[in-house]
């Protein structure tokens, strides 16, 4: 008689181990964003999230691996993210509107991360920035099949030019969030950076 199959349980346990680490990467966004990935310390990340310095090493092998996490896993985000807008739109210019929307979400929820990559990218292995720029590439041919499904036969180089320019246009949000703290501020710069990436695209 065959055995169950195995049921993984989400403990207690599990999910604070979880919670402590999303808290030491939202700590480290924040801290890396204002103090640059060289000014910040093991004890500083632990402090920020509540843990001591020494905790910290519970969940990663150290201040590389919070980058790479940090990185890696927004990375992971944007590309997974942007197949699902691709794979749930009805045609094409719904899906073209719907991963700029999708972008500007992360924008305005991530400027920290955003700073972090623009000036950190560097300081990660070899191996971990690849990795991160892999991915990267990987989420702007979504964006290049969406455009191309638009426009049948389009220059595939002129498409990704487009979209690099959309992303720097969209990724301002470190500088343009700036004072931006009211849910109408971020409302309107919401539909400014909708409206100015889809005419970007569409120049």
């Amino acid at each position: 008689m065959e055995s169950p199959p195995t049921v993984d349980r989400v403990t207690g346990r599990s999910l604070a181990k979880a919670s402590r680490r999303a808290a030491l990467l939202g700590a480290a966004a924040q801290l890396f964003a204002e103090r640059g990935y060289n000014g910040v310390s093991i004890e500083d990340l632990g402090a920020a999230a509540g843990v001591s310095g020494p905790a910290v090493y519970r969940h990663f092998s150290g201040k590389p691996a919070v980058l790479s996490a940090l990185l890696t896993g927004v990375s992971e985000d944007l590309l997974d993210g942007g197949r699902a807008v691709l794979a749930n739109s009805s045609d094409a210019d719904s899906a073209l509107r719907g991963l700029i929307e999708f972008q500007v979400d992360f924008a305005l929820s991530n400027a920290n991360v955003i700073r972090v990559q623009d000036r950190d990218l560097s300081s990660l292995s070899r191996e971990d920035a690849q990795t991160v720029r892999s991915l990267q590439r990987r989420y702007l041919e979504v964006w290049v099949e969406a455009m191309a499904n638009r426009t049948p036969g389009a220059d595939l180089v002129q498409l990704r030019r487009k979209a690099h320019a959309v992303f720097g246009l969209i990724n301002s949000t470190p500088h343009t969030t700036q004072g931006s703290r009211s849910s109408r501020d971020l409302g309107g710069l919401r539909l400014l950076l909708e409206n100015m990436a889809w005419a970007a695209l569409n120049a």
